[in-house]
């Protein structure tokens, strides 16, 4: 577990690296009327989907965006232990009306706000339509304070994930270049797509449904493994998959995971982060900040971290 003065290290060493990003662009985002919500979804569990999801907070908060991270791994949450903290209430407090939204927000390590989940709670596995609307009500109340809000939801294509990651502008599916891994994937892509086309949701805003290839040992093994799933995707479901990139396997993360740290601010310059950083310009360009010229990003990061 991170101790306090570390933490306080860790925000004081993020506040500079985001000032002085922010230098480099004309301001914080403003061409979107509403938050970019970003769902982080696998088909299995055990494949770095909260890794991703709470290091991409990390990284867009370093671009300047205000980022807002949800643990919605109904009843299997751990996004405070990868961020290395702990928090006093979670969202089911507000599901249950014990706490307002407000209330249990808290601030965690590499200047990102934080809801936590509520881990071993087997009522909160299968939420009814009228409480994920509840919730979905509760995020809408604060959207205009931050610019986009990551949702680490489960894994697998339970209603809740559906549904959650349905009212998200971005959907990142994590997969490992493992073949029951990429038949998850694939089972989850295909899920979205048929809940897509039953609400009707092609002739409204379109989502983006991408990848992003975890634990890879090499550049073509990751691209390989995209290849797969974007053409059985194209050729049977006739979706189209964006490739959000990949994350190399790197020894840093387990020892960061033990750390009960956030791997961008413990090894900002392993390989893991470089990925990590590259996902986040990647999103960042499409949340509508101006781009970062990338010498600078990583040179900032090094100084700083």
């Amino acid at each position: 577990m991170v101790r306090h003065d570390e933490q306080t290290d860790q925000f004081d060493q993020a506040s500079r690296l985001r000032y002085l990003m922010g230098q480099g662009a004309s301001g914080r985002v403003s061409g979107r009327g509403s938050t970019h919500v970003i769902a982080v979804v696998s088909g299995k569990g055990g494949v770095g989907k909260t890794l991703i999801a709470a290091n991409l907070s990390i990284a867009l908060a370093a671009r300047g965006h205000r980022a807002i991270l949800f643990d919605m791994d109904m009843g299997f949450a751990n996004a405070d232990l990868v961020l290395g903290i702990e928090a006093a209430y979670t969202w089911s407090e507000v599901l249950h009306g014990r706490r307002s939204l407000d209330e249990v927000i808290v601030q965690a390590p590499g200047e990102i706000a934080f809801v936590a989940g509520c881990s071993g709670a087997a009522g909160l596995a299968n939420l009814s339509e009228f409480e994920r609307h509840q919730l979905l009500k509760a995020m809408q109340r604060i959207e205009d304070r931050y610019d986009v809000m990551v949702l680490d939801c489960g894994a697998g294509i339970s209603r809740n994930v559906l549904g959650l990651a349905g009212s998200a502008d971005t959907i990142l599916v994590v997969a490992v270049p493992e073949p029951p891994a990429i038949a998850d994937a694939y089972a989850m892509i295909k899920a979205f797509a048929q809940e897509q086309y039953r609400s009707g949701f092609r002739a409204s805003a379109p989502v983006s449904l991408g990848v992003v290839v975890n634990q890879a040992n090499s550049r073509r093994e990751a691209a390989d493994t995209f290849e797969r799933l974007a053409g059985v995707a194209a050729r049977f479901l006739h979706v189209p998959v964006t490739d959000y990139g990949y994350i190399l396997s790197d020894e840093h993360v387990p020892v960061a995971v033990r750390q009960r740290s956030p791997i961008l601010l413990c090894y900002p310059r392993c390989s893991a982060s470089s990925c990590l950083m590259a996902l986040a310009s990647r999103l960042s360009r499409e949340i509508g900040r101006p781009e970062v010229r990338q010498g600078l990003f990583y040179r900032v990061i090094s100084m700083f971290l």
